[in-house]
């Protein structure tokens, strides 16, 4: 009884029903996102319902929701091939590459926000080193770089192997190996018998991935210094900012490849399906438990102490207008139901898989109620009195363009990752591949 229990609990989940419902609202996603992107290139900041006093809206909450996703996803890469964890090591592919898909999102919502985005070369072109934001943009840069090549020496032994096929696969491992003229004409020439160079490679990718580390974290623990340097707004300045969105974005990425890993790894020899799930589903319960953590600690510190300008955005969180956020969002999908998951069903890769999900998703909703309380409240008693113009007002909730754009952010994740899933060597090792 206590083995079909066990069968039963570690039971995969089934990956073909999954796929026309995700499949439809991919697809419904990415036509409104589209619409919404020819809008705002026509139309500019018109349609958007930010404000003078709140210039940081959705966007910007989208935008640091994907660079702390990716960030998390990078680390889990990263903490595989440093520490060699061979056993995690189906999953560090697949965490790679959604670290980029999702790094790319962001780099893309943060360009449509920009109010002249075609001037983005200029931060390189007339750099300013006293400029924390140009500091992020080029650490953003050189994360996307490294992220590419570590990428391509993890792939490069599959890809040369893939290169021989007559397929879209092939055209494309072709091409990356720079070799257009195979992936043109689809015929790849005989060439001498490959060279070992897998030593090589693992060399270089654990230095990318060692180096990529102290990357991440600076730029995640630079993302909250971004807000904690604020010094006109309490909500933001505070000390706790950058250890939060580094442990948030470790949980969030974290949650996103165990999500992955539940439904796109092929089951292991071992008979157990996808049998790393569970463990990824413990690091995640852990690192979602210290985030908690450490809200609690700011959200109950800032309301004992009782300084209006800081108590104010707290209490529109937890009993505003957009309460719901918290409670529904963050708190309830994003964090109650996850550790309830986590902690009664840590054997099922489906339960795991769902509760990882939730996680994920849930952080969208933490990093709307960092974004956007912050700027709900006048830096001044009776500012939002004094001028009376819709432009100036200090409420905001987004715009349909808004959320169409950001659908498209997320559409485009997404299928940029699929993609990537069906032609890229992401979950066969080359040892498969070869047989």
């Amino acid at each position: 009884m206590q083995i079909q229990l066990s069968q039963r609990a570690s039971a995969p989940v089934d990956v073909k029903k999954l796929v026309v419902p995700v499949a439809l609202v991919w697809a419904v996603a990415m036509v409104l996102g589209l619409g919404g992107v020819v809008v705002r290139f026509l139309t500019g900041h018109e349609l958007a319902n930010y404000t003078s006093s709140i210039p940081w809206g959705l966007w910007i909450a989208s935008y640091v929701y994907f660079a702390g996703i990716s960030a998390g996803a990078f680390l889990v890469s990263a903490v595989i091939y440093v520490f060699g964890i061979k056993r995690l090591e189906p999953a560090a592919r697949l965490a790679l590459f959604a670290a980029l898909a999702a790094l790319l999102a962001a780099l893309v919502t943060i360009w449509l926000d920009l109010g002249h985005q075609w001037r983005f070369y200029r931060v390189f072109l007339y750099p300013n080193p006293s400029s924390m934001m140009a500091w992020i943009v080029w650490l953003y840069m050189a994360y996307l770089i490294l992220i590419a090549v570590e990428l391509w020496f993890v792939m490069r032994a599959d890809l040369q192997l893939w290169a021989a096929e007559p397929t879209l696969r092939g055209r494309l491992a072709a091409l990356l190996l720079g070799r257009p003229g195979d992936a043109l004409s689809g015929r790849p020439r005989a060439r001498a018998p490959l060279r070992d160079q897998s030593g090589a490679d693992a060399s270089i990718v654990r230095l990318l991935a060692t180096l990529g580390i102290p990357l991440v974290i600076a730029i995640s623990g630079g993302s909250g210094a971004l807000f904690g340097v604020v010094g006109a707004r309490e909500y933001w300045n505070a000390p706790l900012f950058p250890l939060m969105f580094i442990v948030g974005a470790a949980a969030s990425g974290t949650g996103l490849v165990t999500a992955i890993a539940a439904v796109a790894l092929p089951p292991s020899e071992s008979g157990h399906p996808r049998d790393i799930v569970p463990t990824l589903g413990k690091v995640t319960l852990a690192l979602l438990g210290v985030y908690l953590l450490i809200v609690w600690a700011e959200f109950s510190i800032t309301l004992y102490a009782d300084i209006p300008a800081s108590t104010k955005p707290l209490s529109n969180i937890i009993g505003g207008p957009y309460a719901w956020v918290f409670w529904v969002f963050q708190i309830g999908l994003g964090s109650v139901i996850p550790l309830a998951l986590l902690l009664s069903r840590p054997r099922s890769v489906a339960w795991v898989g769902l509760a990882a999900f939730l996680v994920a998703v849930g952080f969208f909703a933490t990093r709307l109620n960092i974004v956007i309380p912050g700027l709900t409240e006048p830096q001044l008693e009776g500012l939002d009195d004094a001028f009376v113009e819709g432009r100036l007002s200090y409420s905001y909730f987004p715009s349909a363009m808004e959320w169409a754009v950001s659908f498209f952010s997320a559409a485009l994740a997404t299928g940029l990752f699929y993609a990537g899933y069906r032609l890229l060597p992401l979950v066969s090792p080359s040892k498969e591949s070869s047989r």
